[in-house]
């Protein structure tokens, strides 16, 4: 109960304080930092312990589903250089920069040492992505960012998986280099059929809560597969996700869709809740067990490993930014210096650092420093970069980016044509009305003005049903009518004040 109390503990800090997160736009990791970190404190917080396997495909796979869902390839291939530059070699340089710090300073093998420079490598872009999306800045950063938070979380695991299988090995890396090699094709190839499969049956689940089910079923079930088979989980659940976003949007109604984003946005909010916690509670067991020069030694160890962690990809970031503009100035998608150096700040650590620290095997060499040394770098870099991001976004002053206001624009005319090459010949009154407000629209769309006509309407719309709402309410009170009357109802005014509401107003923020 005690593991229980804690986690509800926390959840309530955390509803309490992301609000403020928002306010002062904090990335919502760093609230949860210092909340996981006070409830861990707690002299009544139990000692716990997570299985390594367990840890992996409970944070991981969600976190995976999550970033490649929302990540076409034809993002990935439009973006591939600085892609490639971010989330391979970004965190491969980091990867090893920190492990030489492991073998020079601690004496580490190599297989520990980058063990944890995996751990410690890639950075919660997601998390960043999503502060930097309330802010004004350019939309291809905010691309970039966000394609990076899918491959760099995949890189980071394989070197992982390969340094803590070679760490508990006496072969080393002599041993785990040919299974990774067979691991990593098996791996896109499984989680591409799988994908398949899913897209053909989970439609006959349509509005079902067995739709739901089957979802999280297949999500951990392609893990478990791919890791029965010897294949890569990671990659599996890649393809997986990329395969189904890419085919089932056409086959799923929209009431699944919006049930479907909601419950797997708090799965992974929640997943990061437990993570925090978990990983405080086993930091605070290791504290316990140093004292005097040891525990200093490895907090100065792992204060260093935080300055090299934000250096390193400040420094390629920045590098790899003046190297492309001097080697070709004339290219058209070639990054600024502003965009450089918001991007080489967007270092912040989170759930796949957590959650590779807990991963790791009770048996492990340097355990205990290892995961002192990652929650440090996830607090630091929290607190550090995230509490300056939005004050360095704001001192850059970017200037506006319409793209995306445009695209949107020629995206609406289109639909706007289809919908009233629909309406045929039909010249009822109906179709009349329905020709006069399509003409409405491009008007508006013309004039730059939709945005604020359509809140106007949709405004109008919802104090109608807030009144029908009211009087609804009042039949029940007056026993009027029944309740199964007032449910059917009820439903009724949900799905029409959802269809009355702005697509902003329907985005789910973190607080």
């Amino acid at each position: 109960m005690a593991l229980f109390e804690s986690m509800l503990l926390l959840c309530l800090l955390a509803i309490a304080l992301l609000p403020l997160s928002r306010k002062l736009s904090l990335p919502y990791p760093t609230v949860l930092a210092a909340a996981g970190l006070a409830v861990a404190a707690m002299p009544w917080s139990p000692e716990i312990a997570i299985d390594p396997q367990l840890a992996l495909v409970l944070f991981i796979a969600p976190a995976l589903l999550d970033a490649a869902y929302d990540m076409p390839l034809r993002t990935l291939r439009r973006f591939w250089l600085p892609t490639v530059s971010l989330a391979a070699v970004a965190v491969i340089l980091t990867a090893l920069a920190v492990a030489w710090l492991g073998v020079a300073w601690k004496g580490m093998p190599w297989a520990v040492a980058l063990a944890l420079g995996a751990i410690v490598a890639p950075p919660d872009a997601a998390a960043a992505a999503a502060m930097l999306s309330r802010l004004h800045l350019p939309r291809r950063t905010v691309q970039v960012l966000t394609a990076e938070s899918l491959l760099n979380d995949a890189v980071a695991l394989l070197l992982f998986g390969a340094a803590v299988a070679a760490g508990m090995s006496d072969r080393g890396f002599a041993e785990t280099l040919p299974v990774m090699a067979l691991a990593i094709p098996g791996g896109l190839v499984l989680g591409f059929l799988l994908g398949r499969i899913y897209v053909v049956f989970a439609p006959r689940l349509s509005g079902t809560l067995g739709a739901t089910l089957f979802e999280f079923t297949a999500t951990f079930g392609v893990w478990v597969v791919a890791e029965e088979l010897h294949a890569s989980p990671i990659l599996a659940v890649v393809a997986y996700a990329m395969v189904v976003a890419h085919h089932l949007p056409s086959k799923q109604p929209p009431r699944d869709r919006v049930h479907s984003y909601s419950v797997w946005a708090a799965i992974v909010f929640f997943g990061n809740v437990v993570a925090f916690l978990l990983l405080g509670l086993q930091a605070r067991t290791i504290v316990g067990k140093m004292h005097g020069a040891e525990l200093a030694q490895a907090l100065v160890f792992a204060g260093t490993a935080l300055a090299v962690v934000i250096a390193v990809r400040v420094a390629w970031v920045m590098l790899y930014n003046r190297v492309l503009n001097l080697a070709w100035p004339r290219r058209r998608d070639n990054p600024t210096l502003k965009q450089g150096v918001v991007a080489s700040w967007c270092g912040m650590r989170g759930l796949v650092t957590l959650a590779t620290a807990l991963a790791l095997p009770a048996q492990f060499p340097s355990r205990d420093l290892i995961v002192l040394t990652a929650l440090t770098v996830v607090v630091g870099t929290l607190v550090f970069q995230g509490s300056t991001l939005a004050l360095l976004v704001r001192w850059m002053r970017f200037g506006p980016d319409q793209s995306f206001d445009e695209e949107l624009a020629r995206a609406r005319l289109a639909l706007l044509d289809t919908a009233e090459e629909a309406l045929g010949d039909d010249r009822t009154e109906a179709a009349e009305h329905l020709r006069t407000s399509y003409a409405d629209a491009r008007d508006a769309i013309a004039s730059g003005s939709l945005p604020q006509a359509e809140q106007r309407i949709f405004a109008l719309k919802r104090e109608g049903i807030e009144a029908r709402r009211e009087k609804l309410h009042a039949m029940r009170r007056a026993g009027e009518i029944e309740d199964d009357v007032f449910h059917a109802i009820e439903n009724e005014l949900d799905w029409a004040q959802l269809a009355a509401t702005s697509p902003e107003e329907l985005e789910i923020v973190e607080g």
